[in-house]
């Protein structure tokens, strides 16, 4: 249920909107504790348990603001968080690039499985273009292209599972090489299953109500300052909502959970697609893909680029760089910075 927060005042919205980021913050440092937990008791592999586990539940706050909105008719705001969510959130990959020392991240964390997700992911980006440009078919007042993301989604979860476990080719070993998860290797955790299952329930439900407070107080921040809805979900709400996977991040970093991390972010960007999807179900009058802006196309385009550098990057699998830090993450960085000054505009 939608809360009307317009009658109170900036100052009291920019406190609440900064308990809820606190507040999703924690729940993410805990999800991602749990997935790491979870990975291992299911032999699901920390690439996979950071699409399904982390990926999904900490982009919960972001999935419930832009499906919310797009129901209240606010499609610059949904669509804006949902794209600027992805931008965000690769750009915390490269910011937990910092805080492993050893390396470069993307170094450490080949695999497989996670280049074909990745993969995956800017294969999803497409399919809003072809939305926008394509002819505004209906069905049951639902763009095809928004159950076809969900389709494509799932196959594509189910390829990645079957890459895991037969993998058709290796990244070459070195000393920076960390190995995935194995099936019922080092469960070491006291919790029972149902205990850590309850967890992750409970810390997911924790940011999806926080997230739909966030979109509430963003709608506000809109009245009161005059910004527009675009900028205000490109970056304030996205960010915001997105900080579950920068804390999850930097927490599988430090833990030494490089693939957890990796898996967290490109698979929270797979799904923060879906909240495309998931918004055009909820929105009344028409296609929400017809409500795309320029800025809105700048910005998938923009996710576009640097999920590219950041594939290459992978490929290229530099072991230090500058700052200790990857190519691909000097540049994805300059790229959101350098993006910011064009869409806040």
């Amino acid at each position: 249920m939608p809360l009307d927060l317009a009658e109170i005042s900036l100052g009291v919205i920019a406190a609440i909107f900064a308990v809820c980021t606190l507040i999703i913050g924690f729940a993410g440092t805990r999800l991602a504790s749990v997935a790491v937990k979870l990975a291992e008791r299911t032999g699901m592999g920390q690439i996979i348990a950071g699409a399904l586990f982390v990926g999904m539940a900490t982009s919960l706050p972001g999935s419930v603001l832009s499906v919310t909105t797009a129901w209240q008719g606010h499609t610059d705001l949904a669509i804006g968080n949902a794209l600027g969510g992805i931008a965000a959130q690769t750009t915390f990959l490269a910011i937990a690039d910092f805080f492993y020392r050893k390396g470069n991240l993307e170094h450490a964390a080949a695999s497989a499985t996670g280049l074909a997700q990745a993969t995956l992911l800017v294969s999803m980006l497409v399919i809003p273009i072809i939305g926008y440009a394509g002819p505004q078919w209906m069905i049951f007042h639902i763009h095809p292209v928004s159950i076809l993301l969900f389709v494509i989604y799932g196959f594509g979860l189910s390829l990645l599972s079957e890459i895991r476990q037969e993998p058709m080719w290796r990244p070459k070993k070195t000393d920076l090489t960390q190995e995935d998860a194995k099936e019922h290797e080092d469960d070491i955790h006291p919790e029972s299953s149902m205990r850590l299952w309850t967890e992750f329930l409970i810390f997911a439900a924790v940011t999806a109500v926080a997230g739909h407070i966030i979109g509430q107080a963003g709608l506000a921040i809109v009245d009161k300052t005059g910004m527009s809805e675009t900028a205000v979900g490109t970056f304030l709400t996205a960010i915001s909502t997105s900080f579950p996977e920068f804390v999850s991040a930097i927490a599988a970093v430090r833990m030494g959970a490089v693939n957890l991390a990796v898996g967290d972010i490109i698979g929270g960007n797979a799904f923060d697609v879906l909240f495309l999807a998931a918004s055009d179900f909820a929105y009344r009058d028409g296609s929400i893909y017809a409500a795309f802006s320029d800025q809105h196309l700048f910005t998938i385009a923009l996710v576009i680029l640097m999920t590219g550098v950041l594939l290459l990057g992978m490929l290229n699998r530099e072991r230090r760089g500058m700052g200790n830090i990857g190519w691909e993450s000097v540049a994805i960085l300059g790229l959101y910075g350098g993006s910011a000054f064009y869409l806040a505009g």
